[in-house]
């Protein structure tokens, strides 16, 4: 009796509970259907907007601009040999660390002094917790890099495969230099790099055929694939026919890099560790290929938009100003366009290494003009009697600035612009070497009639009439 009689005692705060939920439901509900349909719609929009993005937007710490990283001074082992002690840090893609071994890290060109900045403080790149990116963007930016990044390792010219005894390059190379029965041996040899699927034009014929008009007992070696063919061979031919050493080989960047700091670089670039940049890969690869060239070999390296005008047999281990400082009388730049070394010079190792260990492919001229600038800067600081180099004036090399090329190209247009020219043609044909045309600026400049540039090219008449193919020259 007392438990019947308990129970409804029990239950009566129970039910009164939920008649309180039902009331505090029908209120509700009750309130809403009161409500417009659009801010109800609108109601429900933003929670499923709140929703999805809550569900979908997963975050990581990865910095929102990743810190450079550093350098890892213990690289792996190419072709199962440990990297020398000269070789440019290695960088790898799998590594995420930060290290706390010491790390090289490059000043800007323009208004930065030129030397490398050694630091071990890496305090500030060890906290990377203070943004927050969308795991989905970090993926798709990534992604587009990586392929960007593949397309221009495409563009890598594929080498013969290395140790020399399996590479058709050293073999020739030496059988050409050293001569044969129909040649005595090369005592000036001329290198020149064609990185181009293109074939030469009257430009490069122009420049090549005035080699051999101040030079005609030189050799010259083209490095070009594309002209290591029967066709290289046809548009070669009349420079062969008249007796002159002429010879194109495609290159071998193992063979030319072993046992220098490129090698290691050449490594990185193509297992993708090193990024070739927005520069024209071919462009940095012709950088470093005339430096490996000279090193093995030793001769003189042109561009081929250098005109020869006399010859450069006395010349020894010399490099060129561009411009100089009109208040000091000391060159301000240097550029690579013309290089005269000896086999094995210790300035030649030294550009190859700063090319290896400062390589930006985003920047124009940093591995070349400002490359041969910085390196010979700082042993001009410090100058050491064992690397015996030559800087000669601008007006060897370089007599007409990039900026004012134009001037050459151009005819008499009165009496005094025709003093002018005049007095600048007897000033280049009596104070320079060469005459380098600057491809890049002068390329689709046609040659006017008593122009510079044709009275200069009236004097080449070795592989064909100058002066017929004026009208057509488009440089």
């Amino acid at each position: 009796m007392l438990d019947s009689e308990k129970t409804p005692k029990l239950l009566s705060p129970l039910i009164v509970f939920i008649t309180q939920l039902q009331d505090l439901r029908r209120s509700t509900l009750s309130v809403l259907l009161s409500l417009p349909s659009s801010l109800l719609a609108l109601f429900l929009i933003l929670l499923l907007v709140y929703n999805s993005f809550y569900v979908f937007c997963i975050t990581l710490p990865f910095p929102a601009k990743p810190p450079p990283e550093p350098a890892n001074f213990s690289p792996p082992s190419l072709a199962g040999k440990p990297f020398p002690k000269w070789a440019p840090p290695f960088r790898s893609s799998s590594s995420s660390k930060v290290q706390s071994s010491s790390v090289m890290y490059v000043v800007k060109e323009e208004n930065a002094p030129m030397f490398l900045k050694n630091t071990t403080h890496l305090a500030s790149l060890q906290n990377p917790t203070n943004s927050m990116i969308p795991i989905l963007k970090y993926k798709f930016q990534r992604s587009r890099k990586f392929r960007k990044h593949k397309r221009k390792l495409k563009a890598i010219p594929i080498e013969t495969k290395w140790p020399p005894s399996q590479s058709q390059f050293p073999t020739r190379m030496r059988e050409f230099l050293s001569g044969n029965s129909s040649g005595s041996s090369c005592k000036i040899r001329f290198f020149m790099t064609w990185i181009s699927s293109k074939t030469l034009g009257n430009r490069e014929l122009l420049a090549v055929e005035s080699v051999f008009k101040s030079h005609p007992n030189a050799c010259l070696v083209i490095v070009s694939n594309s002209l290591d063919s029967y066709k290289g061979l046809e548009i070669l031919k009349p420079f062969s026919d008249l007796g002159f050493r002429v010879m194109a080989i495609a290159p071998d960047f193992d063979y030319l890099f072993h046992n220098t700091p490129a090698e290691a670089w050449f490594f990185g670039l193509r297992k993708g560790n090193v990024r070739p940049g927005g520069v024209s890969i071919g462009q940095n690869l012709s950088n470093v290929l005339r430096l490996a060239l000279l090193y093995k070999y030793g001769g003189i390296y042109l561009d081929t938009d250098v005109i020869v005008l006399r010859s450069l047999s006395k010349m020894k281990n010399v490099i060129g100003a561009q411009t100089i400082d009109l208040k000091t009388g000391n060159w301000s730049r240097l550029n690579n366009a013309v290089l005269v070394f000896d086999k094995n010079h210790p300035l030649l190792f030294k550009f190859i290494q700063e090319f290896a260990l400062t390589f930006d492919g985003n920047k124009w001229g940093h591995n070349g003009p400002y490359l041969v600038s910085r390196v010979v800067s700082r042993i001009s600081e410090k100058p050491n009697p064992g690397f015996n180099f030559t800087v000669v004036t601008p007006s060897a090399f370089y007599p007409v600035n990039w900026s004012r090329i134009r001037s050459i190209f151009g005819g008499p247009k009165d009496e005094v612009y025709s003093k002018w020219l005049l007095t600048k043609l007897k000033h280049i044909r009596s104070h320079s070497f060469a005459l380098h045309l600057w491809n890049s600026q002068s390329r689709r400049l046609k040659v006017q009639k008593g122009s510079i540039i044709d009275h200069i090219m009236s004097d080449f008449t070795v592989c064909y009439n100058s002066s017929s193919a004026t009208s057509s020259l488009s440089l």
